[in-house]
């Protein structure tokens, strides 16, 4: 009998569902981990913001260079073992990082780190694609994506309060261990896949050919740019914040600073109802009004009262997931099947490559300039992805799938 998919309800489903879930906070909690003390790494090391900066961009670098190479090994190896090896991988680096005797060491093993942890998100959407049925992805996918943002979330608020008292050594290394958790319920709870027979005498020089087929579809170029300059502005955000609101006129205590993190919730919520309601109306509306919040919300932020710009950032925070959301799930379903876990490995280097480039780059500007500046980059990177969707992404959900 053909396997058609785990069914939404379905005991599989939710093991399969709950499992991506953990695989997701063992990723991104340790790969964002240090964002929340980067004005403690900057004064401990006397560095500069958008130095203290680059130990966020260099995993992010590291993953953005390796989610290629993780969707060839997983094509070989299959999808259930590529992610397991990544997460433990990933863990171990995570544990040795916050040991650092410098920038320098601590650069290395981050970006060691992100070769890692590009397993997950490399080969998950794929892995989802081939092993639900065909109605529930979009869904799917948000609870996948819900999932990355309570990753994201632990790692900010873990390392924060715990670096405010014990230094953002004991913050980064209490979040590998929190990781090391999640990665053993990964692998508890996630089925073996049934939708993908791995094979291990695939050529690397059909690679080429994998890749290309994507490349060549214009509404899959547009949807990876959507994760290169909405998550390059995403992450930029989240970085030079805290510095924005630690100094005048906000003054912020550092531990107030991090509760601002657990504006990740608004994430939590709206990606999985962005998938649900993609799966209703269509991915491109939904994903241009998210686009949209996510604008609204950085424009709010230029406001001198905090619980304004606390609002922004829960604006911008659920727009970005919702968008994310969106675009990472279609660009594996409008792929063919040959090449799916090649079209989500794209659309995750332009994330993570976006995410490597502005959230140094506006740490320049934000260095350099003013939080006007910085927040009107922050806006012209969302015009532009909205630019670029409406050019390419109207009409191409009910069209022939391409690679």
């Amino acid at each position: 009998m053909t396997f058609t998919g785990h069914a939404p309800g379905t005991p599989s489903y939710r093991r399969l569902i709950a499992g991506l879930f953990f695989a997701g906070i063992a990723t991104f909690a340790q790969l964002y981990s240090p964002q929340a003390v980067l004005p403690q790494l900057s004064e401990d090391l006397a560095i500069a913001p958008a130095t203290a900066a680059l130990s966020v961009s260099a995993a992010t670098l590291g993953l953005a260079a390796a989610v290629i190479p993780w969707s060839l090994v997983a094509d070989r190896i299959g999808r259930v073992p590529a992610m397991a090896i990544g997460v433990l991988t990933a863990t171990a680096f995570g544990l040795l990082a916050p040991l650092s005797t410098g920038m320098e060491l601590l650069l290395v093993l981050r970006l060691l780190e992100g070769v890692a942890l590009g397993a997950v998100p490399a080969v998950a959407l794929a892995y989802l694609s081939e092993e639900v049925s065909a109605r529930s992805a979009a869904a799917a996918a948000g609870s996948y994506i819900a999932g990355t943002t309570v990753g994201g979330l632990l790692g900010r608020i873990v390392s924060g309060i715990v670096g405010e008292h014990g230094g953002w050594r004991t913050g980064m290394g209490s979040v590998a261990v929190v990781c090391a958790g999640a990665a053993v319920l990964f692998l508890w709870l996630v089925p073996r896949a049934r939708g993908f027979v791995p094979d291990r005498e695939r050529r690397v020089g059909a690679l080429g050919a994998r890749l290309l087929g994507p490349l060549r579809s214009r509404a899959q170029r547009a949807l990876h740019a959507q994760g290169f300059l909405l998550m390059g502005a995403f992450v930029a955000v989240y970085n030079y914040l805290g510095f924005h609101l630690s100094g005048p006129p906000f003054d912020l205590p550092a531990w107030l600073v991090t509760l601002l993190f657990l504006a990740y919730l608004a994430g939590t919520v709206s990606s999985p109802w962005a998938g649900s309601l993609a799966s209703r109306i269509g991915r491109y509306p939904v994903l241009l009004g998210a686009t949209l919040v996510m604008a609204v919300g950085a424009a709010a932020m230029l406001t001198t009262t905090t619980i304004v710009v606390l609002v922004g950032l829960l604006l911008f925070t659920a727009g970005f997931f919702g968008a994310h959301a969106v675009a990472s799930g279609w660009a594996p379903i409008a792929a063919t099947p040959d090449s799916r876990a090649q079209a989500s490995s794209l659309y995750y280097f332009g994330y993570y490559a976006g995410s490597s480039l502005f959230g140094w780059a506006l740490g320049i500007v934000f260095g350099a300039g003013d939080w006007l500046w910085f927040v009107l980059a922050v806006l012209a990177l969302c015009g532009t992805a909205a630019i670029l969707a409406r050019a390419a992404l109207p009409g191409a959900e009910g069209a022939r799938p391409i690679g």
